[in-house]
């Protein structure tokens, strides 16, 4: 059965979706972006950016009862490839052992203006 999870320890959705889906043992992300929750602002650099999508990931992981380690697939999006590095050494913070498979990739433009996006899945 197809469960709605929501925390108001992440970002509220800012449109017509949920902060996550768990169907028959795996949790479906959506796409986090770096706003901080308590104030609704994001941060102004990509480490900073990628350090508050994590933890909004792993607020709404916290709330379904997984963790990073049930992570098995990332979609990273960034605004500028440039970035990639960055955002990657702050990302492999998260997963020091057994990454899980990600592809990442440059978009024209993310919501609010936002230097960063990541969608996740997870497996129990």
């Amino acid at each position: 059965m197809k469960k709605i999870v929501f925390t108001d320890k992440a970002p509220k959705a800012i449109g017509p979706y949920s902060q996550a889906v768990e169907i028959n043992g795996t949790l479906y992300i959506s796409g986090q972006l770096p706003v901080d929750p308590e104030t609704g602002k994001m941060p102004g650099t990509i480490e900073e950016q990628t350090e508050q999508v994590m933890k909004n990931i792993g607020a709404i992981l916290e709330s379904a009862g997984y963790t990073y380690k049930n992570v098995v697939k990332s979609t990273c999006l960034l605004s500028d490839m440039a970035n990639f590095q960055k955002m990657n050494e702050v990302y492999g913070k998260y997963y020091t052992e057994e990454p899980p498979a990600r592809a990442a990739y440059q978009v024209a433009e993310l919501p609010l203006k936002g230097m960063i996006e990541i969608e996740t899945i997870a497996v129990k």
